[in-house]
């Protein structure tokens, strides 16, 4: 891996020390450059709804913060305005879900991220489509700040 490549991961490494609920889920970052990001979270049994499958909360929390980590890589202060998930499967306790939140469009300030939520045998479970916001002129916790 370049070093950009390292700086990037210890970037992110950084953020998600730094966000509680990230902590919570057990996320390890795999990957992680402007414009993309891969996660991995294992579905534990204090995720589960009452039909015993991962609540849909925590499948959008995690793709929400692979959103979140690839649309601030660049070091520009990105924020979420909105996003839609659909629910495609059920994930079950004893799953180790991965997230690949990739880049589609940027215009202007605003920025269009996607997200796949699929298990260890590559079912897909959720995807999700998130809008970001660029607060022009405000540099990311990636910087350092």
């Amino acid at each position: 891996m370049s070093d950009t490549g390292q700086d990037y991961m210890r970037q992110g490494e950084r953020l998600i020390a730094g966000d509680a609920v990230a902590r919570q889920l057990g996320l390890t970052l795999i990957d992680l450059a402007p414009g993309r990001a891969i996660l991995t979270m294992p579905v534990r049994a204090d995720m589960l709804n009452f039909w015993q499958v991962c609540h849909g909360g925590m499948l959008s929390t995690f793709a929400d913060i692979a959103c979140a980590l690839a649309c601030n890589a660049a070091g520009e202060l990105t924020v979420g305005s909105n996003l839609q998930i659909d629910y495609l499967a059920p994930a079950r306790e004893g799953d180790v879900l991965t997230t690949r939140a990739t880049e589609v469009s940027v215009a202007g300030r605003t920025a269009i991220y996607d997200a796949v939520v699929e298990n260890q045998d590559g079912e897909r479970i959720a995807l999700m489509r998130a809008r970001c916001r660029r607060q022009k002129g405000q540099a990311s916790l990636a910087d350092g700040g």
